[in-house]
């Protein structure tokens, strides 16, 4: 993600999309990792449950990014078909 966003032209509205696409993308992996270090299955969940709502606001940006013509479609949508399969992974 930090590559696929620093590869984007750099405009006002595009870099603060960008930005918080990396924020929420980011987050997806460092809170998963804290999920696997749950001291219960409870707290797992619980952790499971903060990364499925990073994946959500990702694919947010990332849908924002596709319909306002910031960026190429191409790569955008599989990004987002990338994070939608992780969300829904994380579902089951």
């Amino acid at each position: 993600m930090i590559k696929f966003t620093s590869s984007l032209p750099s405009t006002r509205e595009l870099d603060v999309l960008a930005r918080q696409l990396v924020r929420a993308a980011t987050s997806i992996g460092a809170n998963y990792r804290e999920a696997n270090r749950g001291v219960s299955r409870a707290d797992f969940a619980n952790k499971i449950g903060t990364v499925q709502k990073e994946a959500a606001e990702t694919q947010y940006w990332l849908e924002l990014l596709i319909e306002s013509n910031l960026c190429p479609s191409q790569a955008a949508s599989e990004l987002l078909a990338i994070f939608t399969a992780i969300g829904k992974k994380v579902k089951q």
